[in-house]
């Protein structure tokens, strides 16, 4: 299934409480559109945010997230490159 990552910027900055709040909000519409969360990352100031899902396309994360109210910056499709042995 194709990876999709969601840029997030917050403003007041989000605590990492909040943040589960938040992705306990947005899994009932993830879940309708098969997506799952595989990583969140937030950047140690709290303004910035970086989601990781699997999912069937880019416009079901960004269906998903709108449905749930879950601000984004951006929604794309990556691939995963695991760094070259040491």
């Amino acid at each position: 299934m194709p990876m999709i990552v969601v840029e997030r910027e917050y403003d007041p900055p989000m605590e990492p409480a909040a943040l589960d709040a938040l992705v306990a909000v947005e899994k009932p519409c993830l879940r309708t559109r098969d997506v799952t969360l595989v990583h969140s990352y937030l950047s140690k100031d709290g303004r910035r945010g970086v989601c990781v899902f699997e999912g069937p396309d880019a416009e079901s994360v960004r269906e998903a997230n709108r449905e749930a109210g879950v601000p984004f910056v951006r929604v794309w499709t990556a691939t995963v490159h695991d760094p070259p042995p040491r």
